[in-house]
């Protein structure tokens, strides 16, 4: 396995987001303090908390993190800091990162006694830089456009939707007050095109909001980011494609593209909307991405 890069650790802490899974993660918290005697269980009242505590510990440490892909986003400045290894309890909406390592078919019983023993591996994270929202990490996809709208909109879904039903949902409400955006893309130096589009969304993962293989031969440890573009729809056009991304069909469509990178510049004439791991950044004209190779030790079913 590419990355190897430490045996099983004991783990330094357990970190629990109650907020995660519109509230339903919170539930794990007395079955784990009797699952991990002497390992301390955290619940942060807030992102700050939880990277401070994060930020203390010895580096190289094994954290345990119950959440989905917001949880595991917003702590990657302290994971990464620490040079922390990261074990995850699938316990969010999204979910995509864990099904990119293997875990997410995983109860948590059994992602946790794997959390305990298997080794780490290093994984790639993507940054973005824009002048409105500054430097961010993101492990599963930076969505620009459309797809960013729609993940925006998600949020807002109600509580009883959870994973594809929630993007559903929200590409729905969307629709009625779609938009194109013009964008330059240029990819490590070259043109790729420069006119309306749907959307220009960067992936680390196969799949993003929530299951849809969008990137079906991305990795987590290629050493490269996938550039998912799509042309210019209508709102019927718009619809009808999401049933092909649910499917993966849609790399036949001749309005779809996909290409691999590590240094990508999008520029546009209009704010573009954007959101990383489905979490919502200030809308942008000018986009800077790039991979940052092997810099997360997760611990993986593959």
């Amino acid at each position: 396995m590419p990355g190897v890069i430490a045996s099983a650790l004991t783990p330094a802490l357990c970190l629990l987001n109650p907020h995660a899974a519109n509230g339903r993660c919170a539930a794990l918290a007395a079955p784990l303090r009797e699952a991990l005697p002497g390992v301390p269980l955290v619940l942060p009242e807030n992102v700050a908390a939880a990277r401070q505590r994060l930020l203390a510990l010895p580096e190289g440490s094994r954290v345990i993190v119950a959440g989905g892909d917001g949880t595991v986003h917003q702590l990657l400045p302290a994971l990464v800091a620490r040079r922390l290894q990261l074990a995850i309890l699938p316990g969010g909406t999204g979910n995509d990162l864990t099904r990119a390592l293997g875990l997410a078919r995983m109860g948590w019983r059994e992602a946790l006694a794997h959390a305990q023993r298997a080794p780490a591996a290093a994984m790639d994270l993507g940054e973005i830089t824009t002048a409105e929202g500054g430097a961010q990490l993101f492990m599963s996809s930076l969505t620009a456009g459309f797809d960013a709208a729609i993940a925006i909109r998600a949020q807002a879904a109600p509580n009883w939707l959870r994973g594809q039903p929630r993007y559903l949902w929200a590409t729905l409400n969307e629709i009625g007050r779609l938009r194109v955006y013009p964008m330059r893309v240029e990819a490590d130096g070259q043109l790729l095109s420069d006119g309306p589009m749907l959307f220009a969304s960067s992936l680390n993962t196969p799949s993003y909001g929530s299951g849809m293989p969008a990137a079906p031969g991305a990795r987590v440890d290629d050493g490269e980011l996938q550039l998912l573009r799509v042309a210019a729809f209508g709102r019927l056009g718009a619809l009808a494609m999401m049933p092909l991304l649910l499917t993966g069909l849609h790399l036949r469509h001749a309005k779809v593209s996909l290409s691999r990178f590590k240094i990508l510049h999008l520029t546009s004439p209009a704010l573009v909307p954007l959101a990383v791991d489905g979490e919502p950044l200030p809308s942008a004209t000018d986009i800077a991405v790039r991979v940052l190779t092997q810099a997360l030790s997760v611990v993986r079913a593959r």
